[in-house]
């Protein structure tokens, strides 16, 4: 588990100037500033990301047809392909893929599982023996419209159909099994005991010492699955794989906690994942704001400093940098 505070922070966290706020960081500057500093080489991360979520609705859409019985796949759509999903899983596997060469048609069936993952993990949490949320994504949650029980039914398939789909349907021309059943086990990993579920029981049960691995495991497990999936489909080399693991990990917490922080700034502004309704908590509650832009801030350096290893792909890395920008500025809306 990373140390956040054992991370040196060398650039200024960027943050729209309608909510910006001062930050302190090691700069040699005495005063606080906000920097615009963005990727390395311009990219419109815009349009490379509603254009995958558009290729995902679709793919989507036909790996879950309604079948029987009905009102279970009902409430598996209602949840995967709702309004709003900003499909972040899929497209940090597909950016990761293409970084190594790889097509994104091998990622496509990893991507949509991972968004299948997801979507369940996110129906359990709303339930009322968690976070007891009853909206998601500015519509109710899957248990206020179908009931706790579909919900958890829901849920409980589609863990397996993700993994199915991903077998089913990688085309064995372009990703060799080994690898496949690489991608399997990670995403296997991330979702069980040792994974997001361990953070979730933190979330609920843990005390203020386990708030940096709750938020890791809540967080950034699926973040950093995300980019280790994309890795073993484009054909990454271990040690690139442990650079991705690091980069998604620290992306997935610094989106949450930017999340967190400019919920507090907005004085409870809707926060489209709803975390944390019932027992959760987080670095803004548990160590206040200015803790959480500091840690925000070391997350941020620390996902750059990781993607600097990969200079040799040249521009392929770009998306990859715009995804840590966009976890910070918030620049634009892909829902």
């Amino acid at each position: 588990m990373a140390s956040f505070s054992s991370i040196s922070a060398s650039s200024h966290l960027y943050i729209p100037k309608k909510l910006a706020f001062p930050i302190r960081c090691s700069s040699a500057s005495s005063s606080p500033s906000i920097s615009t500093q963005s990727s390395p080489l311009k990219f419109d991360l815009k349009t490379y990301w509603t254009t995958l979520i558009a290729d995902m609705n679709q793919k989507l859409h036909e790996a879950i047809p309604i079948r029987y019985p009905e009102q279970i796949y009902q409430s598996m759509r209602y949840s995967v392909l709702a309004d709003g999903a900003k499909r972040a899983s899929p497209v940090m596997c597909v950016a990761a893929c293409e970084l190594f060469g790889g097509n994104r048609l091998a990622a496509f069936p990893t991507a949509c599982a991972l968004e299948m993952v997801h979507a369940a993990s996110l129906i359990h949490d709303d339930l009322p023996c968690m976070d007891d949320d009853p909206s998601r994504r500015g519509q109710p949650s899957n248990h206020t419209i179908y009931g706790d029980d579909m919900a958890i039914l829901a849920g409980d398939a589609l863990f397996p159909l993700g993994f199915q789909h991903i077998v089913s349907n990688t085309p064995s021309n372009l990703v060799p099994e080994p690898r496949l059943l690489r991608v399997i086990t990670e995403i296997a990993q991330t979702v069980g005991s040792t994974g997001m579920a361990a953070g979730q029981f933190l979330d609920l049960e843990g005390g203020p010492e386990a708030v940096e691995f709750a938020q890791e495991k809540k967080f950034g497990e699926m973040s950093q699955c995300s980019a280790v999936c994309g890795g073993l489909l484009g054909g990454a080399e271990d040690d690139e794989l442990d650079r991705l693991r690091r980069y998604g990990r620290a992306v997935g917490v610094l989106y949450q906690v930017v999340d967190d922080i400019l919920e507090e700034k907005m004085k409870g502004g809707d926060d489209g994942d709803g975390e944390g309704k019932k027992k959760g908590f987080s670095y803004v509650k548990m160590y206040g704001v200015e803790k959480a832009m500091e840690v925000a801030e070391q997350l941020k350096t620390k996902a750059k400093q990781e993607l600097d290893g990969f200079e040799k792909y040249g521009d392929g890395v770009v998306p990859l940098y715009s995804f840590v920008d966009y976890a910070v500025d918030r620049g634009f809306s892909v829902s």
